[in-house]
């Protein structure tokens, strides 16, 4: 007979207390110890997505930790993602498609029911197939406003009838009020599934914090099961908008190359400039204002939920005509996704998919007028770069788009992916656009590209460059065994089993 699986679940007091991070963690963990391991987490809201192999679209966290698990993501390890499009407005994307755009009233009105019935169902999958569920929460469980009809925490939990780990940031402060206020607000039922606490982000000597700890559990009744201190420059791949933070503040303001991302307010799958980051000579800047732009060496337009609304953004920031200016006076520009529509005539939108804009003036620097639909292109492809000096360097990553974008016939393309043409290019390699994702993360690209800055600098380039996939097996091993000594395995898999009894 099948043994039952275990399951364990991460919540916090708050956002960004590191849930995703220690999920991330435990699924290395549970896979380096031989357990077939996946993640789960029900409802998602980000803009940083994943593509799974069969061109279906999950939060991007749940992508990182299924690799994290060394194992392949599907759909049922997150049903439910939801993208802020505008104010008080996003898609929800339900296993992989766009189901509706909905106002948060009526999401939770009309999608409850359904989305209760997607936790059951995938949950029930996953077990079938998996001997350990690592599944994460959102925000907190004791935003009481919420409580009745949330589909992410402790309902969550009850379902799949898993203990609970929850997380509190001692970095923020206030964490020994927000682990017990947390714990207070909850009802007798839940309180009881939570088997300890951890303490994220600790810097100093813990022998200091030691007459807390034992205050905590004196005062709650509930173990401390770690105390993770705090990681410094782990580049693992971000869930949403709370890391750009880290952006910017790499301490290379000496470095050889300036990079400029766009960060406008819509900004989404930012994590395609991490490779970039990484780079020795590289300094990579978010950048939100016309005063912020500078005199950068490359410019890059990332992707975003809302193309014509950033691109009013811009013209009104004022840095649509530094970027323009910028250009013509030789910075090279790039566009990803969002980012390349804006580089065309122009942006139609007739039917108001997108936004209340039904014709928005781009760069003019392309041939070319993307207009707006109802279908999502979601697909992983490869192929190799047709730009001029780049010719055959193999491309992979994938496409998450909605609009169709019609192309001058004597365009240069970009690439070609899957068998067609795809993107532009100008002729000196300048400038190009393109519907790739994670173009950056394909190292003899990204290696050549900047040797081509790097030339135009007089500088000397770089012969081998950052092997970005290796980079990040290595960080989710450097993860696990940084979380590993920091708190109580055994005591965690003892209470896991007792659940699953």
């Amino acid at each position: 007979m099948k043994n039952r699986p275990l399951t364990i679940m991460i919540q916090g007091t708050h956002s960004d207390a590191g849930k995703s991070v220690i999920t991330t963690a435990l699924c290395r963990i549970f896979a380096q110890d031989g357990y077939k391991t996946a993640p789960f987490k029900s409802q998602n809201m980000a803009l940083n997505s994943y593509i799974t192999l069969d061109g279906k679209e999950i939060g991007r966290a749940q992508g990182v930790q299924a690799e994290a698990a060394k194992t392949t993501a599907t759909t049922d390890m997150n049903p439910i993602l939801i993208k802020p499009s505008r104010d008080m407005e996003a898609q929800v994307v339900f296993h992989g498609k766009p189901y509706a755009t909905m106002k948060a009233t009526q999401y939770r009105e009309e999608f409850f029911q359904l989305g209760v019935q997607a936790i059951h169902d995938s949950l029930q999958k996953l077990k079938e197939e998996y001997e350990v569920i690592v599944i994460e929460g959102a925000g907190s469980p004791a935003e009481i406003n919420l409580t009745d009809k949330e589909l992410v925490n402790m309902r969550v939990a009850s379902i799949a009838n898993a203990p609970v780990i929850l997380v509190g940031d001692i970095d923020k402060g206030g964490v020994f009020a927000s682990l017990v206020g947390t714990l207070q607000l909850l009802g007798p039922h839940d309180r009881s599934r939570v088997i300890g606490v951890i303490i994220n982000k600790f810097r100093g000597d813990i022998s200091l914090l030691q007459p807390g700890l034992d205050w905590f559990e004196e005062y709650t009744g509930v173990s401390v099961l770690g105390v993770i201190p705090y990681l410094e420059g782990l580049e693992i791949d971000g869930e949403d908008s709370l890391v750009l933070q880290k952006y910017g503040n790499d301490h290379k303001d000496q470095a050889a190359i300036d990079i400029a991302v766009i960060a406008y307010p819509r900004i989404s799958n930012f994590t395609d400039v991490d490779p970039l980051r990484l780079e020795p000579d590289c300094r990579v800047r978010f950048v939100r204002k016309a005063s912020e732009l500078g005199n950068p060496d490359f410019i890059i337009l990332p992707g975003t939920k809302n193309t014509a609304e950033d691109l009013l953004f811009l013209r009104e920031s004022g840095l649509f005509e530094k970027i323009k200016t910028a250009y013509h006076n030789g910075t090279c520009l790039a566009g990803i996704c969002g980012g390349f529509q804006m580089l065309g005539e122009k942006i139609m939108d007739p039917s108001q998919i997108e936004s209340p804009y039904t014709i928005m003036e781009g760069f003019g620097l392309f041939p070319m007028v993307t207009e707006m639909t109802e279908m999502k292109k979601t697909v992983r492809v490869k192929g190799f770069c047709r730009m001029k000096g780049f010719e055959n360097l193999l491309l992979s990553g994938y496409e998450i788009h909605m609009g169709r974008t019609q192309l001058n016939r004597n365009h240069q393309p970009f690439s070609i992916l899957s068998g067609e043409m795809e993107g532009c290019t100008n002729q000196e390699g300048t400038l190009f656009g393109t519907y790739l994702h994670d173009v950056f993360h394909n190292d003899e690209f990204r290696g050549a590209y900047l040797n081509k800055i790097r030339k135009k600098k007089g500088l000397e380039p770089i012969e081998r460059s950052l092997r970005f996939r290796d980079l990040k097996e290595r960080e989710f091993d450097r993860l696990a065994e940084h979380v590993r000594r920091s708190i109580k395995m055994d005591l965690i898999l003892e209470k896991m089993k007792e659940f699953s009894v």
